[in-house]
C-alpha cells in the first residue's frame, strides 16, 4: 500500500476563479494559477518533501492539472490517468451554484441533489473506489514506465480536480461519497493521506501555506 498519497489541487483557473462548475472543459491555468503551481514546487523541493524523488506521480489529463504537475517540477513523471478526471457536470457545466439556484432549483446541493445530464456521485466514487483499489489490491504502485508493481511504501502524487480529491479523500476514509462535501479544498492546495495505527487517515489538509 503507499506510505502516503499527496494530494494536489490544480492553481486557479478563470473559472475557478468565479466559481463556476469546470468538468471535463479544458479550461487553462491563469497567470495566477501557474504563480500558484510554481510556489508550489518550490515547496516540494524542499525539506522535508526533497522533491518526493521516490514518489510516483499520476495527473488528471486535462491541461490544468497537467501544466500544474510540469510547472511544479513533476511533469516528467506524471502519468495521466482519466479515473482522476473531474466530476461530469452535465448541463450545469459552467455555471455556478447561485446562478442554478437563482433559475434552475432553489436549495440545490451538487451533494444530495446531482446534475441532469451529467455523471452521477455514485459513479465518481466508483471511479475513485477502482483507483484506489489499485493501489491497495496489488500491494504496491504502478510505476510508470513498466507493468510491473512496486513494493509497498512508495508515496504516490496525485494532481487533480477539487470535488475528485475530495471524493476520493472520503473513499479513503471509508466514508460515504457524499461526506466530500465536508473537505474543503483550494486551488493549489496541498494535502495528504496517510495512515494513523494502521487505518486510513488524513495527515494534512487543504494547507495553502506556500502561496502567502
Amino acid at each position: 500500500m503507499p506510505a502516503r498519497i499527496v494530494l494536489v489541487r490544480h492553481g486557479e483557473t478563470a473559472w475557478s476563479a468565479t466559481g463556476q462548475h469546470t468538468g471535463r472543459t479544458d479550461v487553462p491555468l491563469t497567470e495566477e494559477g501557474r504563480a500558484m503551481a510554481r510556489a508550489l514546487g518550490k515547496r516540494l523541493a524542499r525539506a522535508p518533501w526533497n522533491g518526493l524523488t521516490d514518489a510516483v506521480v499520476y495527473t488528471s489529463p486535462l491541461s490544468r492539472a497537467r501544466e500544474t504537475a510540469e510547472l511544479s517540477g513533476f511533469g516528467a513523471r506524471a502519468v495521466d490517468r482519466p479515473e482522476l478526471l473531474e466530476w461530469d457536470y452535465g448541463q450545469y457545466e459552467g455555471r455556478t451554484g447561485h446562478d442554478i439556484r437563482e433559475t434552475d432549483q432553489p436549495g440545490w446541493l451538487i451533494w444530495r441533489d446531482g446534475v441532469p445530464g451529467g455523471e452521477k456521485l455514485s459513479e465518481v466514487a466508483a471511479r475513485v473506489d477502482g483507483f484506489l483499489e489499485e493501489l491497495h489490491g496489488t500491494h504496491g504502485v504502478p510505476h510508470p514506465d513498466t507493468t510491473t508493481m512496486h513494493a509497498a511504501d512508495c508515496d504516490v502524487v496525485l494532481f487533480a480536480h477539487g470535488h475528485l480529491l475530495r471524493i476520493l479523500t472520503a473513499r479513503w476514509l471509508g466514508l460515504a461519497p457524499e461526506n466530500a462535501q465536508r473537505f474543503k479544498l483550494g486551488t493549489a492546495a496541498l494535502s495528504v493521506l496517510s495512515w494513523e495505527y494502521g487505518l486510513p487517515a488524513v495527515e494534512i489538509w487543504n494547507d495553502h501555506s506556500h502561496l502567502d
